[in-house]
């Protein structure tokens, strides 16, 4: 069944590919594949919809920006013309499990999903050896609709390394950052010709794709940059690099990654990581604002779960201590609570 994708390439038969949720990510990614000739299909609601229908999508950078906008094929919700091939989950976490069956409905028999979302997955225990095998994250997917909806041969775990930000409806701003790639790994860490074909995909689209055999520490590395700046950056209303530099911020921010890297090594991840080495480094990169920082200024819900309650959860599992992200996540998850029951947005102010 893994070999599906790679005999579609093989016979030379077009592959449908879906990218669900057409945002910042994932309009970026949609507009390069349209670019690069493949038969693609974004799937967006609201202003993003009626920007890309109507105009198409302004992709602006130095090197993965466009002069004109792409005219991309896209759809509602509900409108999808499937089966498709190859789907590209390009939701946040939080939105998985409501559409969770519906997006099972629209992959072909041999196909497959693929989940480059920040932050742990739900599947984490699945396929590995492992003392909690099989066990679930509560917090992921407290119904255990997602496990229930996606068979584990059809899921295909991913890290978007790729600074994006989403300045207005139809329009993505993508910098070009030197460690740009689209990471994917089978979740039981083998390599498969189905990871060859969909990083191929996605490199000939001007996104590297590369194939990990842990795809699990991949994912922990990028998580130690979102549970540190995204928390902070939704509570200081700052960037990386501003809160790197604060010298306030600065020692809390190694603290914060430290207690991370200690949570992996205990779930089995060892993460060869120098916290001081890397806060000092985000301290020099210019930086966007996370995509978490962007939710808390739109007033839409954060994704907490999966990039620190997550986290926390795996601590009380390993018997971890978190003293600091306890503490910042408490600020945090308060902060989402209100976004998402009093319906704020936290905008700055422009003075005259």
């Amino acid at each position: 069944m893994r070999g599906g994708l790679h005999a579609l390439r093989l016979f030379g038969n077009p592959m449908k590919i879906l990218v669900y949720g057409a945002g910042a990510i994932g309009g970026f990614f949609g507009g390069r594949l349209t670019l690069a000739g493949e038969d693609v299909t974004l799937v967006a609601r609201g202003a993003q919809y009626e920007a890309l229908a109507s105009r198409g999508l302004i992709l602006e950078g130095p090197k993965s920006g466009v002069p004109d906008p792409v005219k991309v094929r896209v759809c509602r919700p509900g409108e999808e013309q499937g089966p498709y091939d190859l789907v590209f989950v390009t939701l946040k976490s939080q939105q998985i499990a409501p559409v969770a069956q519906h997006l099972r409905s629209l992959v072909t028999k041999d196909g497959v999903l693929v989940f480059p979302q920040n932050g742990l997955p739900w599947w984490y225990f699945q396929g590995i050896e492992s003392q909690w095998r099989d066990a679930p994250i509560q917090v992921l997917d407290p119904d255990g609709v997602l496990a229930r909806s996606f068979p584990p041969q059809m899921i295909i775990g991913g890290t978007a390394l790729k600074p994006a930000d989403l300045v207005a409806p139809g329009h993505v701003r993508v910098p070009d950052g030197d460690t740009d790639a689209l990471v994917i790994g089978e979740i039981d860490n083998r390599i498969t010709p189905r990871l060859e074909t969909i990083a191929a995909i996605a490199t000939r689209a001007g996104w590297p794709g590369k194939v990990s055999d842990d795809i699990r520490k991949v994912k922990w590395t990028k998580l130690l940059s979102n549970a540190v700046w995204n928390t902070l950056g939704a509570i200081t209303q700052s960037t990386a690099r501003e809160a790197a530099a604060f010298p306030g911020t600065r020692p809390l921010a190694v603290a914060l990654m430290r207690e991370v890297v200690a949570v992996a090594a205990a779930a089995g991840t060892r993460l060869d990581i120098d916290a001081e080495a890397r806060v000092a480094d985000a301290a020099k990169r210019a930086s966007l604002p996370t995509s978490t920082l962007q939710d808390v200024r739109a007033g839409r819900p954060l994704e907490m779960d999966a990039i620190v309650n997550a986290v926390l959860e795996l601590a009380r599992m390993t018997g971890t201590a978190t003293p600091t992200l306890d503490v910042v996540a408490a600020c945090v998850n308060l902060l989402n609570q209100r976004i998402s029951e009093d319906r704020v947005a936290v905008r700055p102010v422009k003075l005259a």
